[in-house]
């Protein structure tokens, strides 16, 4: 095969399996976001087994490239684990045979036989040789890609000293909206509600006033609109993640605003129509904003919403 046609061939090769890494993240991302309490550790475990089946797939592949003439050969099924410790097996043989007992290797005439080649310990070689390759483009690719999770984390501190707030950490799972606004009305209403209550709260906003929520409903994925008693069923009975639809019902039902600042972007206000004060204020007659914080980057299972309380 003409060298060029290899390169060609192996960049190709290359380029359709950093496609595939990147579309695994995409699923993987979207098992995690849909997880529920009870589900979240048979999706971690199913998002584990989906990436080693593909490290597997793409160490098989390139090896088969590096060595089209091994399939006249015999096979090797073996996993790159498998190939650090029967690499290990081989040096040990070829010291043992490097140092065996003196036998004679001579053929008639007193001259020297011919040294066998062992074919698969090449093959095990050249095998682990991409995989050390493979392995070293994946380090320098993660050494060159963005940090989004860091500058979220900075854009957003920055912002929160301008504004004069302070993050109050919110617990990662599928309750973190509802808990974010249950701080929130206990820090500037002083007004007390359990998360299951705030749930209940919504749903009955959004059934009562079906019209205005219905096209928030569009699945993109069916093009379907989704039933609003089913979904009402889902948000209270289950730790479904909450949505914009669920703030903007809760800002109805307590009257007031609901700021959500978000790193890189203008600050959202939902339900801005309300008489609210801003942060820190507490006119007559006029409640508080809702202070929320939106991350999309920060925190392991994707989106999650923070209560920002204000700053000393």
């Amino acid at each position: 095969m003409d060298p060029q046609t290899t390169d060609e061939t192996r960049d190709d090769l290359i380029q359709r399996h950093k496609k595939e890494n990147k579309d695994l993240i995409a699923t993987i991302t979207g098992l995690k976001k849909q997880a529920t309490k009870k589900t979240r550790k048979s999706v971690l475990s199913k998002c584990q087994e989906l990436e080693d089946n593909l490290k597997r797939k793409h160490a098989e592949e390139l090896a088969q490239l590096e060595n089209p003439e091994g399939q006249n050969e015999e096979q090797l099924e073996v996993t790159p684990e498998q190939l650090l410790a029967e690499l290990s097996v081989g040096d040990k043989q070829e010291v043992l045979a490097e140092n065996p007992v003196k036998k004679d290797n001579t053929q008639p005439g007193g001259l020297a036989g011919p040294k066998r080649r062992n074919r698969q310990k090449e093959r095990l070689a050249k095998r682990q040789a991409e995989i050390e390759r493979m392995q070293t483009e994946a380090r320098e690719e993660t050494a060159n890609s963005v940090d989004y999770r860091q500058i979220e984390i900075d854009s957003m501190s920055q912002h929160l000293a301008v504004h004069n707030l302070k993050l109050h950490d919110i617990k990662p799972d599928g309750h973190c909206l509802f808990a974010s606004i249950q701080d929130q009305l206990q820090q500037r209403h002083r007004i007390d509600k359990t998360v299951q209550e705030l749930r209940d709260l919504s749903a009955q906003y959004i059934l009562s006033h079906r019209d205005d929520f219905v096209p928030f409903l569009f699945d993109e994925q069916t093009g379907e609109i989704r039933d609003v008693d089913e979904y009402c069923h889902e948000l209270t009975s289950t730790a479904m993640w909450g949505s914009d639809m669920e703030i903007l019902a809760l800002a109805k039902v307590f009257e007031c605003c609901v700021a959500i600042h978000m790193a890189g972007a203008a600050t959202l206000k939902i339900n801005e129509e309300a008489k609210s004060s801003g942060v820190g204020k507490d006119d007559d007659g006029v409640k508080p904003e809702l202070q929320l914080g939106y991350y999309k980057h920060s925190y392991g299972l994707g989106e999650h919403y923070n209560s920002l309380r204000d700053a000393l």
